[in-house]
């Protein structure tokens, strides 16, 4: 038997969606002078811990939230100074975009660079002052309903299990989190948010969902060549062909820079390495200039949620929400998803003490909530970006860039028709046959590494000896249908060399390196099988990442 603790909302996830719902529930509730108990749990071993993102903010979510920000010593200090767009041809060669010629979403006037792991961690301290109980190191696991099959809360995991299953000596059962309401914001690809998707059906109406990879680094340069509040986007190359995404580069406050790629998981080549393809990117001139004589301090990579508007679910259900990357409110056309998860969130808090406010016993599918974000400007700014990744998707980076030009800055969005993109990410790999496997330059140690020495920068770690939380639902398919057929692309989509295909006496074996994961559910999401699950392993297990 597990112990229950009761709520009248539980929050699971300490993200940009979750902590605004929490503070603006606990602001409604202090404002009515109301007794109100939110708690909030999060899988990482403290706030912040698994949080990456870029991360360039627009403020607008936060300014409704708390407009006296500044004041509070909100960790917003590099305000954006200038943009750069660049496509690069090759490896050596890039054309400069004029700002004329850059859809205006991609624009960053107003905004700032920022660490989105130090704003979570900023939030939860407004949280916990209003009153907002949170628990880092605890995942939730499980979704518990009641008879009449609303949401009744979640169970956190159990911990100290061995490999196998069974208690270990410092085993210590889950706890059941009961609440009238229970709001899940876990992040892209949250499995407990995958499982309600599915449970009622949220996306019977929508669009496929999609989604891109985004590998992350954090450099710490030479002072001379420090230009807070720069930033620059680009495309092209290394991604061709079959291919897309986009780079970024910030300079932060402290001397500091953070460098990424983002790639579409729509991709076709199954020789194809996210990982690899950021590695050699950082060697092109337009990004060495910034990183050559620097040190690299951090490392980690993340699933973003980018189908956008047209693959939104439904995202109320009897007893809760599904909110924030989630349920996917990123808005792709800006390369943003933190003011627009803060707003999500926000609206379900708004939606939810007004049920509450007026006796509501809970459990109930709270369509206020759409209705609210129907006449919101997170509703708006959504759906005038609705066309932006379905062009890059069907037209490519040149067509989709005009396309996307045209609709954002002569019809601010509402050209009168909306493209779709009906397929999957994981149906989008062809055989390997088709395909000459790449052979990616073997890293220098000084602008290129590799992943193992990445991982160690991310800070991950996982108990060994604990059940693994990447299921296969059959063991057999990865080395019987993906190996012959796309020669086994986990070994190089996963961006933490979790997966392999090792050769001993008894022959192949697919490996399973559990311990090495960042949590970044790529392998959820592109295994062509779809045959991983990802699942929570025990709480405050995965990457801690510092000022990320």
């Amino acid at each position: 038997m597990r112990e229950a603790m009761e709520f009248d909302v539980v929050i699971v996830g300490a993200g940009p969606a979750g902590l605004s719902a929490a503070c603006r529930l606990m602001q409604q509730a202090q404002a009515a002078a109301q007794e109100l108990t939110v708690c909030v749990v999060e899988k990482g071993s403290e706030v912040g811990a698994h949080i990456l993102s870029g991360a360039v903010v627009e403020p607008r979510a936060l300014d409704e939230l708390f407009p006296d920000w500044a004041a509070r010593g909100a960790p917003l200090t590099t305000p954006v100074s200038e943009d750069q767009i660049y496509l690069l041809k090759d490896d050596n060669a890039a054309t400069r975009l004029p700002n004329a010629l850059v859809p205006k979403t991609m624009h960053n006037d107003g905004n700032y660079i920022i660490s989105l792991g130090n704003l979570c961690r900023w939030l939860a301290e407004q949280a916990e002052q209003l009153g907002v109980e949170i628990f880092p190191g605890f995942a939730a696991s499980e979704v518990l309903y009641h008879a009449d099959g609303s949401v009744k809360g979640i169970a956190t995991g159990d911990m100290g299990l061995n490999e196998s299953g069974e208690p270990k000596d410092s085993y210590m059962p889950g706890m059941e989190l009961h609440a009238r309401y229970t709001l899940f914001t876990e992040g892209c690809r949250g499995h407990l948010g995958k499982q309600l998707i599915s449970q009622f059906r949220l996306d019977q109406d929508s669009d496929a969902q999609h989604y891109g990879i985004g590998i992350k680094e954090l450099w710490d340069i030479d002072p001379d060549k420090h230009q807070p509040g720069l930033v620059l986007h680009g495309s092209g190359w290394p991604l061709e062909g079959g291919s897309s995404g986009g780079f970024f580069l910030y300079h932060g406050d402290k001397n500091q820079v953070v460098v990424g790629l983002i790639v579409d998981l729509n991709y076709d080549n199954p020789y194809l390495s996210p990982f690899d393809e950021f590695q050699r990117l950082k060697h092109h001139p337009v990004l060495k200039q910034h990183l050559e004589g620097g040190k690299r301090v951090s490392y980690g990579a993340r699933a973003i949620t980018k189908g956008g508007f047209n693959a939104l679910p439904k995202m109320t259900f009897p007893g809760g929400l599904l909110i924030g990357c989630d349920a996917g409110t990123l808005n792709f056309s800006k390369i943003k998803g933190t003011h627009t998860a803060m707003k999500s969130g926000m609206l379900a808090a708004e939606s939810v003490f007004e049920a509450l406010a007026g006796g509501d016993a809970g459990g109930s599918d709270l369509t206020s909530f759409t209705q609210a974000y129907r006449e919101s400007w997170l509703y708006d700014e959504l759906y005038r970006s609705r066309n932006f990744g379905p062009a890059m998707h069907k037209l490519g980076t040149y067509l989709g860039g005009a396309f996307n030009y045209v609709d954002q800055n002569w019809f601010n969005g509402k050209l009168p028709l909306t493209l779709h993109d009906n397929t999957p990410d994981y149906s989008q790999l062809k055989p390997a046959s088709g395909f000459t496997p790449i052979s990616y330059p073997k890293p220098d140690g000084v602008l290129s590494f590799d992943k193992l020495s990445s991982v160690f920068l991310s800070n991950t770690n996982h108990e060994e000896d604990q059940p693994c939380h990447l299921k296969l639902a059959d063991q057999q398919i990865p080395l019987r249908e993906n190996l012959p057929l796309y020669a086994e692309p986990a070994q190089r989509f996963c961006p933490a060399g979790v997966y392999e295909v090792v050769e001993d006496e008894q022959g192949l074996r697919f490996q399973i390196n559990s311990q090495n994961c960042v949590h970044c559910k790529t392998c959820d999401i592109k295994d062509p099988s779809q045959n991983i699950t990802w699942v929570t392993p025990e709480g405050g297990g995965g990457p801690n990442y510092p000022n990320m």
